[in-house]
């Protein structure tokens, strides 16, 4: 088979694990910068050019598209798309589960447990809105932010309203959220392939951090999830379209409270954490999704 795999950087432990996993099962596979392909757009002539070259008799598609270029990259993943080619993820599914407001929208009127969150689009609003969310200590969110990065505590009313003046004023989004203190700086990374749980690690903030990224120095181990855990972070990644998945989830007193949904989500942790083969079980997948 023939596997085309989509990274800005072939030498990414992530995209290096794929690779190795793919080689392994004898599959010839090639790594491609999606932001150094062009789109040719023609009616029954849709086409994809990397260096002058255009890319053909693919199979399938591996995306690992980064924060940073999520909206071409949706738009190359689109155009593979439109030529029948198989993707382990869909340009829809990318773009909605990158916009946190609508993953968290989607997820919550569809009966997921998340962190109650406010967002507003009003200055004058900023008081009522940390009224509404109650008592400090509060987090705040940017919404494209990533791996720990425009996520801040505040523990009080004064310094969070603060805070949102002066991201409002640079025409950032912020989310609002309650902090969920029994958590006590840790989280779970539950990594789902094709509706299935292949891998689940606990991550431990450092002390004096709140953030439990591994990039801020979080601890991690694996764990086996509960029928519970298991149960809501497979429907979270069904509800986001996504087939590939790292869920995020608090241990909150109401039950598994979900933070987010990676659609890129890295290896490198979850496979160091667990010693599983992860790379492995997303080459199963594409196996039994193409058949040639």
């Amino acid at each position: 088979m023939n596997i085309l795999i989509l990274s800005r950087n072939p030498s990414l432990y992530s995209t290096q694990s794929i690779v190795d996993a793919a080689r392994r099962r004898h599959h010839y596979v090639r790594v491609v910068d999606h932001m150094n392909c062009d789109l040719v757009i023609e009616e029954g002539k849709m086409a994809i050019y990397y260096h002058q070259q255009k890319l053909e008799n693919i199979h399938a598609v591996i995306p690992r598209i980064g924060t940073t270029a999520t909206n071409f990259g949706a738009a190359v993943i689109r155009q593979f798309e439109s030529q029948g080619i198989f993707t382990t993820m869909g340009s829809e599914p990318l773009l909605r589960a990158r916009d946190k407001l609508s993953c968290l929208q989607i997820l919550a009127a569809n009966g997921i447990r998340v962190p109650k969150t406010i967002v507003g689009n009003n200055f004058y609003s900023f008081q009522s809105q940390l009224e509404l969310m109650g008592d400090p200590p509060y987090i705040l969110k940017l919404a494209n932010g990533t791996q720990g990065l425009g996520v801040m505590l505040s523990e009080s009313k004064s310094n969070a309203e603060s805070i949102l003046e002066a991201f409002f004023k640079s025409e950032e989004q912020l989310l609002l959220q309650a902090f969920i203190a029994e958590a006590k700086g840790g989280d779970i990374r539950a990594f789902v392939v094709d509706g299935k749980i292949v891998g689940a690690m606990k991550r431990q903030a450092k002390a004096g951090e709140f953030r439990s990224n591994l990039h801020r120095g979080a601890s991690a181990y694996a764990i086996d999830l509960t029928p519970e855990q298991t149960d809501t972070a497979i429907r979270a990644a069904e509800l986001m379209g996504l087939k590939i998945a790292g869920v995020d989830m608090l241990l909150s007193n109401q039950g598994p409270m979900i933070l987010e949904v990676n659609a890129s989500p890295g290896l490198e942790g979850i496979e160091g954490a667990t010693s599983i083969d992860i790379a492995g079980s997303i080459i199963q997948y594409v196996e039994k999704s193409v058949q040639i």
